[in-house]
C-alpha cells in the first residue's frame, strides 16, 4: 500500500485517496480525547510537582499517572497536537527560579517528558496556544519584571523557540484559546489585574492586535476551546464563579456564559478543552488545590458539573489535550462532527398561554438528558399564545402570537437572558408552521385571524425584516411542520376546517409549495420534531385531541406511515422543529386539561412515547426552537 504523503499531522488538503490509505494504513493521527496535567502546586503547605497525569473526559472517573517531568514545575504552559504535548517554562517553589526549558511527551505512550529546547527568556505564568504545526509561548514573568514577548516552535520539530512578535502589554496571567488559525489571550496582570484581549495569526509572525475585553478583569482565567468558541473560567485576584465567551473568528468583547459550581482561582494553564466540552481545576477558596475536575459543554454554556479527579490535587501546573479547538482543521477521523462542535443539544421553550393568562417567560431543555425544564430568561412581548419557533445552531427566532403581531424576537442559545427583537414579518399574524435550516428560516401559513397563505422567510444569521417567499398550496393556519437541510414541510392545520394536506418548499429557492402527500386523517396543532431523515407529528386534534404519531421520510413525496402513541391524547404542545438529530420532544398542551408533562421519541425508530420530565407551569401553544434538529446537519 502506498504510504502517500507521510505527514505528521493530520492539517491541510487531503486527497481521499490519501486519507483513505492513512486512516487503513494506521499512520494517521486522530484524537484519543485526552487530556494531560503537567506539574503545578501539589498539597498544602505547597510543593511543585513533576507529576504528570492523563484524563479521560469521556469516561469520567480518576486520572492515570503518565510519567514525570525532569524536575517540579509551576506555571508552566502547555501546548499540543495529536502527537505531542509540551511543557514550556515555569519556575520551581518556593525558591521561584524561572525557567526557559521546554520539555515534550509522545501522547500516545506513557513515559517521562524528554528535552525539546529553550524559550527566548526564561519565565512562568506565560501561556500558551497552538494548532497542529505550531506552540506559541506568550508573556510571562520573572521575578519583577513582566514581558510582552511572543515565541513560537514546530511541535514535531526538536529545537529553541523563535521570535514572534509582542504582546499589546507586558504580561502574566494573560491565557489563551486557540482556533486552527488564531489564538486569543486574555487577562493578566501587569501587576494591575486586566480584562484585556488580543490576538494572533498562528499561520503568520507579527505582533499581537486587539481583540476586545473581558467581562470583568481576570488573571490566569483556566481556558478551553473548540474551533470556533473560547471560554475563559475563573481566575484571579479572588476566588469566582464566572464563565465567559468570545468568538475567535471575530472581534468583540467576551460575554458571559454560565458558572462554575464552585468559586475558584486559576487552575491550569493550556488549552483544557476537547472538541465540546472544557474541563476546570484550580483552587477552592480557603483550601489548597483540588483534584475535582468540572466541565462544561463549550456548545452550550450553563453551569459546569463534576467529571472526575486528577491523580492528585494540582493547580496552577501545564494541560494540554489531543482533541482541542485547535487541532480542528483536518480529516476528523473518529473525531466528533463538526455539527456536534458547533451546536446540537437545547432547546428553548418560548411563552405559552393557560386559557386565563399569557406567559412571558422563556425555558430551556437538553433534549439528551431526560429532567426537568429550567429557566432562561423572559420574552419580549406578553401576548405568549400560538407563537412559532426556529432554530440554527446559534440563535433561536420566534414569531407571531394571538392577537396577531408581524415581530420576531430572538434569543441566542448559548447565552442565558431575555430576548432581543430581530425584525418584523410581512404579515401579522399567528399559528404559523415554521421551518428552518441552518441558513433560513421560513413560516409557513398562519391566522389573521383569517387563514393565509403566505410564506415569509428571514436570513437567522442576519438581523432584518422578512421577506417574501411564495405562497402555501392552501391558506391554513395551526398544522405542524417537518423538514431536513433542504426541504421544509408544513403539515395538515385547517382552512378553518382540519385538512390531511402536506406541502413542501426546498429552502434554497424563493417560490410556492408543492404538494407531497397527506396525513392519515385531517388534523390540527400537532408537536414537530425531525432527523436527517424523518419528519415526525405528535398528537393534534381532529379536532378532539388525539395520540397519534406519524412520520414522513422528508427526502421522498408521499402519505404519512404510523410511529407509535403519545401516552395521553394531548393538543396544543409548543411549535417549532422540538428534537435533536435522534430524539423528539412532546412539549406540554392540553388533553383538555392544561399539561406540564414533556414526552420522547427516538426518531429512528418506531414505538410510544415515554416520560421525559416537566415544563416549568402546565400551558399550550408555546414555542420551541432546538440548535440540534435534523435541518441543521451539514448546512
Amino acid at each position: 500500500m502506498a504510504n502517500y504523503p507521510q505527514l505528521d499531522n493530520a492539517s491541510g488538503v487531503w486527497n481521499l485517496r490519501e486519507v483513505y490509505d492513512a486512516v487503513m494504513g494506521g499512520y494517521w493521527p486522530s484524537a484519543k480525547n485526552r487530556l494531560f496535567f503537567m506539574g503545578g502546586l501539589h498539597g498544602n503547605p505547597y510543593i511543585a510537582t513533576s507529576t504528570i497525569s492523563t484524563f479521560n473526559p469521556t469516561s469520567g472517573g480518576t486520572a492515570e499517572l503518565f510519567g514525570d517531568l525532569s524536575s517540579g514545575d509551576k506555571g508552566n504552559a502547555g501546548a499540543s497536537n495529536f502527537v505531542r504535548g509540551l511543557s514550556l517554562g515555569g519556575a520551581d517553589w518556593p525558591a521561584q527560579n524561572e525557567f526557559n526549558d521546554i520539555s515534550y511527551i509522545t501522547l500516545a505512550t506513557s513515559g517521562n517528558a524528554a528535552d525539546f529546547g529553550d524559550l527566548t527568556n526564561a519565565s512562568q505564568g506565560h501561556s500558551a496556544g497552538s494548532n497542529s504545526t505550531r506552540a506559541i509561548r506568550n508573556g510571562g514573568t520573572s521575578g519583577p519584571s513582566y514581558y510582552n514577548t511572543i515565541d513560537y516552535v514546530t511541535i514535531m520539530s526538536t529545537g529553541n523557540a523563535t521570535d514572534f512578535g509582542d504582546q499589546t502589554v507586558s504580561t502574566d496571567g494573560h491565557h489563551g484559546v486557540t482556533s486552527p488559525t488564531r489564538c486569543v489571550m486574555g487577562g493578566g496582570r501587569s501587576p494591575a489585574i486586566l480584562n484585556t484581549i488580543d490576538f494572533i495569526e498562528l499561520a503568520t509572525t507579527g505582533n499581537a492586535v486587539d481583540f476586545g475585553d473581558l467581562t470583568a478583569t481576570r488573571w490566569a482565567p483556566q481556558t478551553a476551546s473548540n474551533s470556533t468558541r473560547g471560554i475563559f473560567m475563573a481566575g484571579g485576584p479572588s476566588a469566582n464563579t464566572t464563565i465567559q465567551f468570545v468568538t475567535m473568528a471575530s472581534q468583540g468583547n467576551a460575554i458571559n456564559f454560565g458558572d462554575l459550581t464552585t468559586a475558584q482561582t486559576n487552575g491550569s494553564i493550556g488549552n483544557s478543552g476537547v472538541v465540546s466540552k472544557g474541563f476546570i481545576t484550580g483552587q477552592n477558596p480557603g483550601s489548597g488545590p483540588t483534584q475535582a475536575v468540572s466541565g462544561v459543554s463549550i456548545v452550550n454554556g450553563g453551569t459546569t458539573t463534576d467529571f472526575g479527579n486528577l491523580a492528585l490535587s494540582q493547580r496552577y501546573g501545564a494541560v494540554c489535550s489531543d482533541a482541542h479547538g485547535g487541532l480542528n482543521d483536518g480529516y476528523m477521523g473518529t473525531r466528533p462532527l463538526p455539527f456536534n462542535e458547533a451546536g446540537g443539544d437545547r432547546l428553548i421553550r418560548y411563552m405559552g398561554n393557560d386559557g386565563s393568562s399569557n406567559f412571558t417567560d422563556v425555558g430551556f431543555l437538553t433534549i439528551s438528558t431526560d429532567g426537568n425544564e429550567s429557566d432562561f430568561g423572559d420574552a419580549l412581548t406578553g401576548d405568549g399564545s400560538q407563537v412559532g419557533g426556529m432554530g440554527n445552531k446559534t440563535r433561536a427566532l420566534f414569531s407571531g402570537s394571538n392577537p396577531a403581531v408581524a415581530n420576531i424576537d430572538y434569543l441566542t442559545f448559548s447565552t442565558k437572558g431575555n430576548a432581543a427583537d430581530f425584525g418584523d414579518r410581512t404579515v401579522s399574524n399567528f399559528a404559523t408552521m415554521p421551518t428552518n435550516n441552518n441558513t433560513r428560516g421560513v413560516v409557513q401559513g398562519g391566522a389573521t385571524p383569517t387563514r393565509t397563505n403566505v410564506m415569509d422567510y428571514v436570513t437567522i444569521s442576519a438581523l432584518g425584516n422578512a421577506a417574501d417567499f411564495g405562497d402555501l398550496s392552501q391558506a391554513r393556519a395551526v398544522g405542524g411542520e417537518g423538514g431536513n437541510t433542504t426541504r421544509g414541510l408544513a403539515i395538515g392545520g385547517s382552512t378553518p376546517s382540519q385538512v390531511d394536506t402536506v406541502d413542501y418548499i426546498t429552502f434554497s429557492t424563493v417560490g410556492n409549495s408543492t404538494d407531497f402527500g397527506n396525513l392519515s386523517a385531517a388534523r390540527i396543532d400537532m408537536g414537530s420534531a425531525n432527523s436527517t431523515t424523518r419528519s415526525v407529528v405528535m398528537g393534534g386534534g381532529t379536532p378532539s385531541a388525539v395520540n397519534i404519531m406519524e412520520y414522513f421520510t422528508t427526502a421522498t413525496t408521499g402519505n404519512a406511515t404510523a410511529f407509535g402513541d403519545l401516552t395521553t391524547a394531548t393538543i396544543g404542545p409548543a411549535k417549532g422543529l422540538a428534537s435533536n438529530t435522534t430524539r423528539g420532544l412532546f412539549i406540554s398542551g392540553f388533553t383538555p386539561s392544561y399539561v406540564n408533562t414533556i414526552e420522547k421519541i427516538t426518531i429512528a425508530s418506531t414505538g410510544n412515547a415515554s416520560d421525559f420530565g416537566d415544563t416549568i407551569g402546565a400551558r399550550s401553544d408555546a414555542g420551541a426552537a432546538s440548535n440540534g434538529h435534523g435541518g441543521l446537519v451539514g448546512a
